[in-house]
């Protein structure tokens, strides 16, 4: 985009409709009368009262507890310097925004006009009783240092002055890793720190509690290097004076040999010959926006093997203060902390550093164009739109504040906490943690029938860094091997079986062992010995064998065949479970309300209305699996007998009366359409005698197949939202067929169900 355009974009983004970017809206009910009373006279001065007893109930009764003020002078404005409060206000409301999106944390901006320390000081003390913590924003240096020092002594709420330390905390596990890829100590690695001003002071303190020496940092300003013989150091310079080299020594010659560069500056004041007699393996953090110190491009053709960094989104290694600030309130406010201390800063910096090194979620390599996205010179920091930001780093920064007794509030339940902030933010993966809770609490084997794929390779490294199971591979080994190391995929110890080539008498054994299994259960159904002995060497075969001979507890196939491929072995061998008549298939799509569990959709064609009422009976217990209380719908075109006659709504009928009968108390009703099932108020004004009144359905089973797979592919294509599945539910174990084309994480997903199903049919057994 041309950059008149994009002026006349941006400004028509702030001007156009509302003006501006951020809201008040109400938190409750504002419906009629008696809810207006009760959220102003009279019915607000009982709360008032409460927190008059008890000035802590203040958390409870208002929205003190999740609001943030985001507070500045406009003197350091961006990089446009000192522009006013008025001029900054875009900035701040952007910064509300950012807290609201990434960490539903509520904010005001407030804009104050005044450059008097004392005045400004004196405003936000005044101001504590509102809020729950304060982000000091675009205040000018050294003026900033004394006043985030002065309210962190003053207040008794969290108080952050993000220019300083957002960008310490990212450049410092920016920092971490990339010294971890070059194998250098922090401890003797030489760091040239170019600028002087908060974020450069603050950033470099945090490079010394990681471990960095002070005799090993070389700081400048505009003047020079800080050093001794200088007369005219303020603010907080000194602190980072080095008399080790002459006063005059010139940026480009302290460069030389160096490790580090740290670029807090502005643009262009770095050149190709500054950084190319730098140390082996260098390190360059340009990070001056919107134009860095030396360009990405520059930097890699000067030295090609140095590990780059800028605050620009379209290059590698983006020192973006979104991945701090956000979830550092977060933490902070949770444990009702005191304050933001050195512990919960040091906490968020180990915690962003470890999320790097993690396998990185497909969500964020479909962001950036369907990267592939792995730790290493190119990817040493998470990127801004990881969903898993918020429950990491939030839980790190909360236990820094508890262990460091800053907190009032501390956290005793860490998965429901975690779970709690997925939620806040609309994260679909609420109930992925769920899964992989329950997944861990008794490591199981499974077995990938299609192994020779890079999102099951991919998926099996989650599996094992997160302890969820522990997989075994089917396929080429050779194969396989080559898309590790091609892909810089890790699965430490992980078994590799390729049915095809037997290379040891053990492994033959086994499949002599597997084909007299399949024969005995089929010798009746059309299969001899010989044909027995070349089905096994089919990884579908292959791996349901594993499951029903005991040598692995689940199987997950089907990435990449037909589904019938998967399911008919499934069902030759392993077969429902004693008393179920029916094996049905289920979905799960992740909706912003939560999951909805969808059936049958993938195994039967025709059904009656006993067969749905065993499937919904089915369904019922695997919701139960997830912690979850089933609210089940009957759903076609009918409510309650409005179409009499119609086939669809007389078999939803008759199964709804099956169900009453059978479970009088399942929360289950029909036939009724599905806008009415996910529509709890329309149902109770229309239908006020249903058993889902007031409720909205979780779950939604149809009539056939048809509907049902229509369906799901509906909400999942045409809705965008993520589908889980499909789940097979009623066999006597655990075979899990992968959607064509499924997901890292949905692969994870259904290894944890795969997991669950066999820790529940252990229980069963025993």
């Amino acid at each position: 985009m041309e950059k008149n355009s994009y002026r006349q974009a941006a400004l028509d983004y702030h001007s156009q409709g509302r003006p501006g970017k951020i809201e008040v809206i109400p938190t409750t009910e504002t419906a009629n009368q008696r809810d207006l009373s009760l959220a102003y006279s009279p019915g607000v001065a009982e709360p008032c009262l409460e927190i008059a007893k008890d000035v802590n109930e203040v958390y409870k009764y208002t929205a003190k507890g999740n609001l943030v003020a985001v507070i500045s002078n406009g003197t350091a404005v961006l990089g446009l310097g000192d522009i006013g409060p008025e001029a900054g206000k875009p900035v701040m409301e952007g910064k509300g925004l950012l807290f609201k999106i990434y960490a539903d944390i509520d904010c005001f901006d407030l804009e104050l006009n005044t450059k008097n320390v004392d005045e400004f000081i004196r405003t936000v003390k005044i101001l504590e009783p509102t809020f729950g913590g304060i982000n000091l924003e675009d205040i000018s240096a050294p003026e900033c240092f004394e006043i985030e020092e002065r309210l962190k002594a003053e207040l008794n709420i969290p108080v952050m002055h993000d220019d300083q330390h957002g960008t310490a905390i990212i450049s410092g596990a920016a920092l971490l890793n990339a010294l971890d890829i070059v194998k250098k100590d922090i401890s003797k690695v030489r760091i040239i720190v170019n600028g002087a001003g908060a974020s450069a002071i603050s950033c470099t303190r945090i490079y010394v509690s990681l471990g960095a020496k002070k005799e090993n940092i070389f700081m400048y300003d505009s003047q020079g290097l800080i050093h001794g013989d200088r007369t005219n150091l303020n603010g907080k310079k000194p602190e980072f004076i080095n008399n080790s080299v002459s006063a005059d020594t010139s940026l480009a010659k302290i460069l030389e040999g160096a490790d580090v560069f740290i670029g807090l500056s502005k643009g262009n004041t770095l050149t190709q010959d500054m950084v190319k007699p730098m140390a082996k393996d260098c390190i360059i953090f340009a990070m001056a926006n919107p134009t860095p110190e030396i360009s990405y491009e520059d930097a890699k053709a000067a030295r090609p093997d140095c590990i780059m960094a800028t605050g620009r989104s379209d290059y590698p290694n983006q020192v973006n203060n979104v991945l701090g600030f956000p979830f550092i309130f977060r933490g902070a406010l949770d444990v009702r902390a005191s304050e933001i201390n050195e512990a919960m800063k040091l906490g968020a910096v180990y915690a962003l550093a470890g999320l790097a090194k993690k396998q990185v979620p497909d969500i964020v390599n479909t962001a950036y164009g369907n990267a592939d996205l792995k730790f290493g010179k190119d990817y040493i920091i998470p990127k801004p739109v990881d969903p898993r930001l918020i429950s990491t780093v939030a839980p790190a920064v909360a236990k820094a504040a508890i262990d460091s007794g800053v907190a009032k509030h501390p956290i005793v339940d860490w998965e429901a906490y975690e779970l709690e902030l997925a939620m806040r933010i609309g994260n679909d993966n609420t109930l992925s943690k769920v899964i992989e809770t329950k997944a861990k609490q008794e490591i199981k084997k499974v077995v990938f029938a299609d192994a020779q794929n890079v999102s099951v390779l991919k998926a099996a490294q989650v599996i094992i860094e997160e302890k969820i199971a522990q997989p075994i591979l089917l396929g080429n080994k050779d194969k396989i091997q080559s898309m590790i190391e091609e892909y810089n995929i890790y699965l430490p110890n992980v078994i590799i079986i390729d049915p095809k080539k037997t290379v040891s008498d053990e492994e033959e054994l086994r499949l002599v062992t597997y084909a007299k299994l399949l024969y005995e259960k089929r010798k009746r159904k059309g299969f001899n010995y010989s044909e027995a002995l070349d089905a096994v060497r089919f990884r579908s075969y292959y791996g349901v064998l594993m499951v029903e001979n005991g040598d692995a507890d689940a199987m997950i196939g089907g990435l990449t065949k037909k589904y019938p491929t998967t399911v008919l072995p499934a069902l030759q061998i392993i077969g429902p479970r004693p008393g179920i008549t029916k094996v049905a298939g289920m979905h799960i799509i992740m909706t912003k309300n939560g999951p909805l569990f969808l059936a049958d959709t993938t195994i039967n064609h025709h059904l009656n209305a006993e067969d749905i009422a065993d499937i919904t009976a089915l369904v019922a217990e695997e919701v139960k699996r997830f912690n979850m209380e089933p609210r089940i719908a009957l759903v076609t075109y009918s409510n309650f007998g409005s179409v009499p006659n119609g086939e669809s709504a007389i078999l939803m009928r008759e199964a709804t009366r099956i169900l009453h009968e059978r479970y009088p108390d399942m929360i289950v009703d029909g036939e009724m359409q599905a806008h009415m099932a996910l529509n709890p108020e329309l149902l109770s004004q229309f239908f006020p005698f249903s058993k889902l009144h007031g409720q909205r359905a979780n779950t939604l089973i149809f009539p056939n197949l048809s509907s049902a797979n229509i369906a799901y592919n509906l909400f999942g294509t045409v809705a965008g939202v993520d589908v889980i599945g499909p789940i097979l539910l009623g066999l006597n174990k655990p075979i899990h067929v992968l959607q064509l084309g499924a997901s890292v994480r949905h692969i994870v997903d259904m290894v944890g169900i795969a997991a669950i199903h066999a820790q529940d049919n252990k229980k069963i057994k025993t």
